[in-house]
């Protein structure tokens, strides 16, 4: 069986439409630069939002333990923790909070604040360890501290 030649060929308004197997993969590697150079700017950004966001957080509760203390006259022991800016210590009958409106949050890594009182610096210690939970650290793992 003999088919003519045409049978096999696409028609005209077919020619000449679509991309060829290079151009699919120039667009692709395009792509992929792009995204290799968007890509870390975007999620450092996102490191820095947390750093800051801890800044902030460490920066009311700051602001919450010296209403106690004016309240009080003293820091909250290390026992009693950030709690008692929430809820009155038993024996407490100078507290006039509660100091800060909603319950105590966590860090933006999902780890609880460090507070000792008295600090090793200061009259209190309040911190978070950063995005890795360990003392020191750079970037995003680097520790934020009050004052």
């Amino acid at each position: 069986m003999n088919f003519p030649s045409s049978v096999f060929r696409f028609p005209r308004f077919c020619r000449g439409r679509g991309f060829t197997l290079l151009e699919l993969l120039v667009v692709i590697v395009i792509i992929g630069l792009l995204t290799a150079i968007v890509g870390p700017r975007y999620f450092s950004q996102i490191g820095k939002s947390e750093q800051s966001t801890a800044k902030a957080q460490i920066d009311a509760l700051g602001k919450a333990l010296d209403a106690y203390r004016l309240d009080t006259g003293h820091y909250p022991a290390t026992e009693q923790g950030l709690h008692a800016l929430v809820v009155k210590p038993n024996g407490e009958s100078k507290w006039n909070g509660p100091y800060m409106q909603k319950k105590i949050p966590p860090d933006p890594w999902g780890k609880d604040y460090i507070y000792r009182s008295p600090g090793q610096t200061a009259e209190f210690d309040l911190l978070s360890y950063g995005k890795d939970g360990q003392a020191g650290g750079e970037k995003e793992n680097a520790d934020v501290s009050f004052h």
